[in-house]
């Protein structure tokens, strides 16, 4: 069962010029940053392929990458595929070729079988996080695909007749073909929405960036990308017996985590909330249930002065719950844009990390102890459900049976009266303008006129969500750009750490059950969470109310007087293309979140640029 995640370099001269081999170990050896197990390399003339190697599988030989099949078809991967068992048995009875393959045959093997018996079809019978590269021998044929949600990431540069492609952008930026100039588009983006919107471009004109769910083919000079999935559920589903639904959750959230625990020992980040405690209770059950010592430890951030914090607390109480180890991180004295200054600190593009250093010291502890770390990511969107919409839908039916039931059902809830939420709905109701991000006024009027960023900002904030799913607003939450954004902040690519971060609540099989799941009584204040956690997790978390920070640490820093710098940076002469600096108002002391961290983001762009520039 080998699962390597890499880093990996691919060139392909379709004019038929010799692969440089030189280059392109150079460009492997870049990666070993991201894969020090082994880095190895494969030219034969026009193509060359490279990979830097991360083992995180138990008990198996290091993988061999670049791989091939019968040297007509060659890979490299970045990749973890899920449900092996069934897809080793869709390849046998489909391919004389897959007799071979075991559950001990290499997840890169399975995809070059795939694409061997289904060609580009093969992305539809893959499940699991991946980034991969097929040269196609034969057929001269270049196939890419990254997975669904865009766990893993895949860039690509059109240069003439070659292409350039890499699961890690600064390996491109290496590639001496591939300039160095900017997308002024990408850059408006994050300064209006804090990262690109557009999934297909990058901050640099020159490099693109496969969307997820997509598949890439360059062959006979033509470069296409398409897509080859969506995201849809449109009928519920229901069961004769409320625990149906428990169990079945279970099931599918341990198949999830354990597709994901393919290593020893293992880290969770743990927040103390229901989400990364119940992917904590889950890995606890797989491990144990496998037989094997509990290698998991659980990793906090918390404040224990800066601000008034519980996680502490709440997650302590989990891991005893679960008898495994905990590790805090410990918050109070970090800085704002602590080390951004630094030689060698900045992200391959431009990102709005003010707290930066505190998430990259956790990965760092994490590190020390494991290569896979596991999250609570994404339970937030597969469980929106408004319950008001509910109730709306039944009145318009005239079910009042129905509405008066439900209502009971949702008011008798075990400790409900305490998570009515009343605040917080309220301000959904009727949001203050306080509670708005507005548009900038110190972008520049030249980028502001080009690129139509009014427009732009306008069409963004009246976005509607689009009745395409049984719970639209699910389905809305799921597809935002703000996941595939995430995954990225966590990429060994951008922290320059050798851990893979994994997320099971973006198992395509877990989030199919849990689009489909009604709103009452489960998906409302995460309601099947708190019953799948009785008798695993204390009452004190599975009752609990959902806690966002009580305040913004990023407000208490801007109170202190050594933040007043903030106010007074030095702009580098690049900044002026994008902002004009004398109209970004002040920041320090600023007692509104919306407003710092709209005014915050060209210092961002500042550092950004300022160390692109050395």
């Amino acid at each position: 069962m080998g699962a390597a995640v890499s880093g990996y370099v691919g060139i392909v001269n379709f004019d038929g010029a010799p692969a440089d081999p030189q280059l392109l170990q150079d460009l492997t050896n870049f990666l070993s940053f991201r894969g020090p197990d082994a880095q190895e390399f494969w030219c034969d003339g026009p193509v060359g392929l490279g990979h830097s190697l991360l083992q995180i599988s138990r008990g198996t030989l290091p993988e061999r990458q670049p791989a091939q099949l019968d040297r007509r078809l060659w890979i490299v991967a970045d990749t973890r595929i899920d449900a092996r068992d069934e897809l080793i048995g869709k390849l046998k009875s489909n391919s004389r070729a897959a007799h071979s393959l075991t559950l001990l045959s290499s997840d890169a093997e399975l995809i070059l079988h795939a694409y061997d018996t289904w060609g580009n079809a093969c992305v539809e019978q893959l499940l699991g996080d991946f980034s991969f590269a097929i040269w196609d021998a034969a057929k001269r044929r270049l196939f890419c695909a990254r997975d669904h949600f865009g766990v893993k990431l895949l860039y690509y540069s059109h240069i003439g007749s070659s292409i350039v492609f890499s699961n890690t952008l600064n390996c491109l930026r290496k590639h001496p073909a591939v300039s160095d100039r900017l997308n002024d588009s990408a850059i408006a983006d994050f300064l209006l929405f804090d990262s690109n919107q557009d999934p297909a471009t990058t901050s640099f004109a020159d490099i693109q960036r496969l969307p997820p769910a997509h598949r890439l083919t360059f062959e006979q000079g033509t470069l296409s990308t398409r897509r080859y999935w969506e995201l849809s559920v449109t009928a519920p589903i229901h069961y004769s017996r409320n625990e149906e639904y428990v169990e079945r959750f279970l099931d599918l959230v341990d198949t999830a985590v354990g597709d994901r625990l393919r290593t020893e020992p293992a880290g969770v980040l743990m927040s103390g909330g229901l989400d990364s405690s119940t992917v904590a209770a889950s890995a606890r059950r797989v491990s144990t249930g496998n037989g094997r010592p509990c290698g998991l430890r659980a990793f906090t951030e918390v404040y224990d002065s800066l601000i008034p914090h519980e996680e502490r607390h709440y997650a302590k109480l989990v891991a005893d719950a679960l008898k495994i180890p905990i590790q805090f991180m410990v918050n109070d004295e970090c800085r704002l844009f602590d080390r951004a200054d630094q030689s060698g600190s900045s992200s391959p593009e431009p990102t709005h990390s003010v707290l930066a250093r505190a998430a990259l010291d956790q990965l760092r502890q994490v590190a020390a102890h494991s290569r896979v770390v596991l999250t609570g990511d994404g339970g937030d969107p597969v469980f929106s459900g408004r319950i008001s919409v509910h109730f709306r839908q039944l009145l318009a039916k005239r079910q009042f049976g129905r509405a008066f039931v439900d209502a009971a059902r949702y008011f008798t809830a075990e400790r409900r009266l305490s998570r009515l939420y009343l605040r917080r709905r309220w301000r959904l109701l009727f949001p203050s303008e306080s509670q708005a991000s507005r548009y900038p006024e110190w972008l520049a009027e030249d980028l502001e006129k080009r690129l139509g960023l009014r427009d732009r900002w306008e069409s963004w904030s009246q976005a509607k969500t689009p009745e395409v799913a049984f719970r639209p607003e699910a389905h809305a939450s799921l597809v935002d750009s703000t996941w595939p954004n995430m995954f990225e902040e966590f990429d060994a690519g951008l922290t320059r750490i050798p851990v893979e971060a994994c997320f099971p609540f973006f198992d395509l099989r877990l989030v199919d059950f849990l689009l489909a799941l009604p709103r009452l009584p489960w998906c409302c204040d995460k309601q099947l969470l708190r019953e799948a956690g009785r008798g695993a997790l204390p009452d004190s978390i599975r009752l609990r109310r959902k806690s966002p920070l009580q305040s913004d640490p990023v407000i208490a820093l801007l109170g202190r007087p050594e933040s007043s710098w903030v106010d007074h940076f030095e702009a580098v002469p690049e900044l002026a293309r994008y902002v004009i600096r004398d109209r970004i108002p002040a920041v320090h002391g600023e007692t509104n979140s919306w407003a710092a961290w709209t005014h915050l983001r060209p210092l961002s762009l500042n550092f950004w640029l300022h160390e692109r520039a050395q």
